[in-house]
This record gives structure tokens, C-alpha cells and sequence, in this order.
């Protein structure tokens, strides 16, 4: 077999963070996978990558891109090189999100409840009563075991000296996890040896956890209570996730048509007459859940589930109206939200994040804004964003008018200097940006993550933008035991 010798051709993006290489050489985590992947001619890493392309396209592994003109349906672009880290730096990761994610459920207790945080002086009430996620249907709406967030995914990055930050915390309906297990599955397909030969710990008891933690929120004392994953239908972009979790959970995959509410009880349509629904793992975002409370035309949700839900007849995961936890103006907050709290220091670390509506923060943000990358605070996706340092000078000035419209709608943060990991291109490495997404699940036992998450890739040459929607693509993650 041909020697290949694309490491040696490897070319370190400069000031930037290598996941792979150090300046004395290549990292020892890495150095068992290249060993591997250097005994493999081009020609046989370019067959597995077609062979993982046909895979994914097999098994109908899509997402959906609403603002492409070129059809719905496109297969998720998979890099077949793992990005590795290793154990002491994964306890770190988990440690620092277990913290975060302890804080942020006390805060949307609080929030909903007695709000001290607000009468401390922590959190401006206007930041709170000005987000269009902040539901008063929720005020003292008691959930089961005071958990609001069952399923978080938490951005994270790192910065040209590998420090992490949180980029934005997904408390809502964060989604991707059926991409990390399904690079999982397709790695173990092309690596067969190589997993266990480096000691990668699984990713696959997910849906098992997620599962368990469902069975315990049944507000019915039942052997067998009935859980549903409730989804918008095949026209939603994490279709294919809401198929492959309720699959591998073993539980029904309904719309809002499936269900009907009778008595302030949650029922689902089945053939043999009507069942009683005790819990659902909701993919319908709050404003379109119930037509009654919320959005009138909305025909994706179940009328009068509120009613069923504020009863305490039906557990939803995740809670409704956690999105005021997760709005990017209160994302500058979670760092005083943990010393409040929790009375400790945050582990892990926000990215410097500035509030537009801030007269000061807007005038320095704007005299900088080439240095700059600014969000809507309640986009997401990679949409409605502004790369000051790719911006036209006619972009930035129509952006400044949309920002002096509602400047309370954005954020802006220095452009941070992704992280790179080795990609698989044209039979060659190269490297480009990552970032990482873990998943958490909150559960009556405590938080557990599974050791990996989704490694989101900004294909494109020199982009920062690693969202599928804006040409991004995933690789597998391995946490080394």
C-alpha cells in the first residue's frame, strides 16, 4: 500500500488553536489515529468518505434548508477525521456545564416564581419583561422536580490559546443529537479497530438517559406511562431527529393532530379509542403549542394542553417558556447568575458579549464594528448574523439602521478565533473551524452528558460559520477514557 503523506503537507492555520497540532509536533491523543489513518493510501480514505456519503444518504440523514432555492432535503455533510479530546479536558467541559446548567434552571425557578434575582438587582426586569420568550403563562406553574431544562445543548468554542467559552446556551428544543449518534455509527462502519484500539468512550446510552428521565416525570403512579415525541411534521428541518429518537426510545412519534385534550387530560388518537399521554417530549417551539394561549392559527399544537399542562395532568420537556434563559441578552448575565446562585465562580468562561441597548456598549461596538460579530438575540441557525470582518461598508451601514431600530435585539462579540481540527478535502488535510455542542440531560438524579457531543465543521475555506443552514458540516467527537 501506497505510504500517504498528506500529514506531513498539513498547514496550521496561524493564531489559531490546533485541536490536532502543537508547535513541538502533533498532540499525543492524536497520535494513535494518525498512526492509523497514515497506513491508509488516499485512494482508501476518499472510498470510506464516498462510502460514508452513501451511508448517510441511505439512511436519509438530512436537514432541511428553508432559504435555499435548490429543494429542501440536503444530505449533512460528514468529515470522516474524529475530533479527539481528552479526558482531563472533557472533566473540565462537563463540570463547567453541570454548574451552568444548575444555574440557569434556579433562574428560570426564579423567574417564574418569587424573581429575587430581579429584587437583588442581578438581572434588569426590563431585560426580562422585554423578551419575547418570557411567558406570564408560566408564573408559578409548578413542573415536576422544579427541572425546567430536561435537554440542553451548550455551544462551546475555543479561543487561539484553547481556553473554553460558552458561545449560547440551547434551552428550548436544542437539536443535532441524532447527527452525533449517527457519526458515531457511521465511524464505527469506516474505523471498525480504531475506537476501541484508542479507548473512545460511547455516546449511544443517550436515548436510554433520555428515556429513563421521561419515565420519571409521569404525573400518573403507572407501570407503563405513555410517552409521545410530539413534531412538527416532515416539513420541519430536525425531522429526521424527531424519527430517530422516538424510534430508538421506543415511543410514539405524534403531530398535533394525533392529540386531542378532554377533561384538561392529554389524549392520543389511536385505533382502538383514545389513550391517556403522560408525558411529551415536545419539538413544537412554545409560541406554536397550544392555539388557544399562544399563536390562534397555529395548527402544529394541541388546544388547551396549557390547560392540561398548568393542571399537572401531562409533563412537557422541555418546559415551556425556557427561553428567556437562553435569549442572548440574558446570556451576558449567566456568569452573576452562578455567583448568585450557586455562591461559586464560573468554570467555564462567556464570551465578552456587549447589549446594544447599552448607549456606551452601542457606540463602542459600532466604532469597532469590523472586529465585531453582531446577533439578533433570538435568531438562530447562523441567520440574521453580521461578520463585521466580511462585511461590505453598504452591509454594516443597513445593519446599523435595522440595530437603532430595537437595539435591545442585539448582541455584539469580538470575533473569536475558532479552534481548527483536520479535515478530510480533496484527498488531502486541511484545517478548518470547529466548535462543539455536548448535550445534558437533567434528570430527578442529576445531570448527566454523554462523553462527546456534536462537532460542528465550517467547511468552507476560512469561514467562521459552522451552522448547516450557512454550509457547515459535523465530524465524529471521541472523549478518550
Amino acid at each position: 500500500m501506497q505510504e500517504s503523506g498528506y500529514f506531513n503537507d498539513y498547514d496550521p492555520i496561524k493564531g489559531t488553536w490546533d485541536e490536532m497540532y502543537e508547535p513541538e509536533g502533533i498532540r499525543s491523543h492524536y497520535s494513535k489515529v494518525i498512526d492509523y489513518l497514515s497506513r491508509e493510501s488516499s485512494d482508501d480514505l476518499t472510498r470510506k468518505e464516498e462510502l460514508a456519503k452513501r451511508l448517510f444518504m441511505s439512511q436519509g440523514i438530512t436537514f432541511t434548508v428553508y432559504s435555499s432555492g435548490e429543494g429542501i432535503e440536503k444530505i449533512f455533510p460528514f468529515d470522516i477525521i474524529p475530533r479527539i479530546i481528552t479526558a482531563d479536558e472533557w472533566a473540565f467541559v462537563e463540570k463547567g456545564i453541570k454548574q451552568r446548567l444548575k444555574a440557569l434552571n434556579l433562574f428560570l425557578k426564579d423567574i417564574y416564581n418569587n424573581q429575587f434575582i430581579v429584587k437583588d438587582g442581578i438581572v434588569p426586569i426590563d431585560i426580562i419583561y422585554s423578551c419575547p420568550h418570557f411567558l406570564r403563562e408560566m408564573y408559578r406553574l409548578e413542573v415536576p422536580y422544579d427541572i425546567y431544562v430536561h435537554i440542553a445543548g451548550i455551544d462551546l468554542i475555543r479561543d487561539f490559546d484553547g481556553t473554553f467559552y460558552v458561545l449560547e446556551d440551547n434551552l428550548r428544543t436544542p437539536s443535532g443529537v441524532s447527527y452525533m449518534l449517527e457519526n458515531r455509527e457511521i465511524t464505527k462502519r469506516l474505523f471498525p479497530d480504531l475506537l476501541p484500539q484508542c479507548g473512545v468512550r460511547s455516546v449511544m446510552e443517550y436515548p436510554s438517559i433520555l428515556y429513563k428521565n421521561l419515565l420519571s416525570l409521569s404525573p400518573r403512579q403507572t407501570n407503563n406511562p405513555t410517552i409521545v415525541l410530539l413534531s412538527p411534521g416532515i416539513y420541519n428541518s430536525a425531522y429526521f431527529e424527531h424519527t430517530t429518537l422516538a424510534r430508538l426510545m421506543g415511543v410514539e412519534l405524534v403531530e398535533g393532530r394525533d392529540l386531542v385534550v378532554k377533561d384538561q387530560k392529554v389524549y392520543m388518537k389511536t385505533t382502538v379509542g383514545l389513550q391517556q399521554v403522560d408525558v411529551i417530549y415536545r419539538r413544537v417551539d412554545d409560541e406554536y403549542l397550544d392555539p388557544l394561549v399562544f399563536n390562534p392559527s397555529s395548527i402544529l399544537g394541541v388546544a388547551g394542553i396549557m390547560g392540561a399542562y398548568r393542571k399537572g395532568n401531562v409533563a412537557i420537556v422541555n418546559a415551556i417558556g425556557n427561553g428567556v434563559a437562553d435569549d442572548k441578552a440574558i446570556y451576558i448575565y449567566v456568569p452573576e447568575m452562578i455567583k448568585y446562585y450557586l455562591n461559586e465562580e464560573p468554570i467555564l468562561k462567556n464570551v465578552p458579549t456587549y447589549q446594544l441597548g447599552n448607549d456606551d456598549e452601542r457606540k463602542h461596538v459600532f466604532a469597532n464594528i469590523n472586529k465585531m460579530v453582531i446577533k439578533k438575540t433570538n435568531e438562530s441557525g447562523g441567520y440574521g448574523m453580521l461578520m463585521g470582518h466580511a462585511a461590505s461598508d453598504e452591509e454594516i451601514a443597513a445593519y446599523k439602521k435595522e440595530i437603532l431600530k430595537a437595539p435591545r435585539n442585539f448582541i455584539a462579540q469580538p470575533t473569536i478565533s475558532l479552534s481548527a481540527a483536520p479535515c478530510y478535502i480533496q484527498g488531502a488535510l486541511h484545517p478548518r473551524r470547529i466548535d462543539l455542542r455536548p448535550y445534558a440531560l437533567c434528570g430527578p438524579d442529576g445531570i448527566e452528558i454523554v462523553p462527546g457531543g456534536l462537532t460542528r465543521v465550517a467547511l468552507k475555506e476560512g469561514s467562521l460559520v459552522v451552522n448547516s443552514s450557512q454550509g457547515g458540516g459535523s465530524k465524529d467527537t471521541w472523549v478518550l477514557a
